[in-house]
Formats: C-alpha cells, structure tokens, sequence
C-alpha cells in the first residue's frame, strides 16, 4: 500500500488513512458533484501523506534526536510509544517558551517562515527574530536532555 510506503509505519499509514475516511465522511452531501472519485481519493491521500511528510521534517534537528533515542528501542510498540512521548516532551518544552519566543518558533518551525518573513509579519527586526529562536531552540534542546536522561533513569 502506497501510504504505508511512504511512511515506512502501519501506525502512521492508519492514522492517514482514517483522517482520509473522516474527509470522505464529511464530505459526503458533495461526493455527487465529485466526477472521479477514485482519483479525488487518490489526490487526498497523497495530501494527508504530504502534509504528513512536512510535518516529521518540521524541525529536523530535534526529529533526529528522538529519532536517534527510539531506534535504541527494542520492539516496535515501544517505538511507538516513545516517539507519543517525546512528541509530548517537545511539546511540553515548546510551552514552557515566553509567549513571543514560542510564536517565532512555531512559525518558523512549524509554518515553514523565515527570518524576514517573521519579522514582517510581528513588526520586529531579523536579528530580534534570529535571537528569539536561537534562545527557543537552545531552551527547546535542554529541555529535552532533561527529559530523556530523566526519562532514561526511570525506564
């Protein structure tokens, strides 16, 4: 199967794949007016794959990092459910940021900005935005160091 594929886990492929159903499922009063439905499927997989896809490569660095940690891992279900709680963990890091620390990331890391157009965007200077993220990400790093040696100790 394509999806599976392409995200190299049946997990995440079934994850896709419902979100897919839940699509078809909302769009049910307009599936008349859809003239092929099979590629109109088709197309909104690849899109869910994609959107997917962009979303892992967010913040490469710190993927990595938990990547590296899960592949110590010795059977798949506890893969899983080491990458739930490093998602969790950065998750945790990234709301511990000051409010305007935390948007500069989030746009940068998950809106795909850059420098410039973030400052455009908050009325703030390159070198403003630059440093907030170089902070973000250093806070976001040890953060998570903590949290994995912490997290290693007890598991």
């Amino acid at each position: 199967m394509l999806v599976v594929r392409l995200t190299k886990s049946d997990q995440f492929a079934k994850d896709i794949l419902q979100d897919v159903f839940m699509k078809l499922w909302e769009q049910r009063d307009h599936l008349h007016v859809i003239g092929n439905i099979e590629a109109w499927l088709y197309r909104l997989t690849e899109n869910k794959v994609i959107d997917f896809l962009r979303k892992i490569a967010a913040d490469t660095r710190l993927r990595q990092k938990v990547w590296q940690q899960v592949e110590q891992e010795a059977n798949e279900a506890e893969q899983y459910l080491a990458v739930k709680e490093y998602n969790e963990i950065i998750r945790k890091a990234i709301d511990q940021l000051p409010p305007q620390r935390k948007l500069i990331y989030r746009m940068n890391k998950e809106e795909g900005m850059d420098y410039q157009q973030i400052a455009d965007e908050l009325h703030l200077s390159r070198h403003t935005v630059k440093n907030q993220l170089f902070t973000a990400m250093q806070s976001v790093r040890r953060f998570i160091n903590r949290s994995t040696r912490l997290f290693s100790i007890f598991f």
